[in-house]
């Protein structure tokens, strides 16, 4: 069986990572949607509410798995069994920066290959920090996630939904 191994922080989750998880989830006979941490970065929505909304949306795929990770990448691929590394590329300004995490990862991990997917055309220019922004703003980004999303993105703006760290 080949698992593949699909890692973000998904903060939040956008339609551009569903299209990515649904393709790659028809490539692979197992795909982990591996949910960072985010140790590096100041997250929207806590690990907790990042698993809940992932696994909200992998539900409808039965090869699609759900599990948080913290640390090396690698520690988790290889602890999953994973052979692929899946990563979304939108621009070319996303190849440099993803291009040097692959042979990065290619000497940490040399039996584990990383496959890069682009998303469809309508999701090349989303990506969640841009959906954060423009939600916490009180713009419309209904176009760019689920209904679910939305409505936790709406809840976080307005403050009925709690501040993560």
């Amino acid at each position: 069986m080949l698992t593949a191994v699909y890692p973000g922080t998904f903060d939040p989750m956008t339609l551009g990572h569903e299209d990515l998880m649904r393709r790659a989830g028809r490539l692979f006979d197992r795909l982990i949607l591996a949910v960072a941490a985010g140790h590096h970065k100041r997250t929207l929505f806590t690990i907790a509410e990042r698993l809940e909304i992932a696994q909200e949306l992998a539900g409808r795929y039965e090869n699609v798995e759900v599990i948080a990770f913290r640390g090396l990448l690698r520690d988790f691929v290889v602890e999953h069994g994973g052979k692929v590394v899946v990563r979304g590329l939108r621009a070319v300004s996303d190849f440099e920066y993803e291009f040097q995490m692959a042979g990065m990862n290619r000497q940490l991990m040399p039996d584990v290959e990383t496959v890069f997917l682009t998303p469809s055309d309508q999701y090349q220019f989303v990506s969640g920090t841009f959906v954060r922004e423009i939600a916490m703003l009180g713009g419309d980004v209904s176009k760019f996630v689920a209904p679910s999303v939305l409505r936790r993105l709406q809840e976080r703006r307005d403050g009925n939904g709690t501040q993560s760290t």
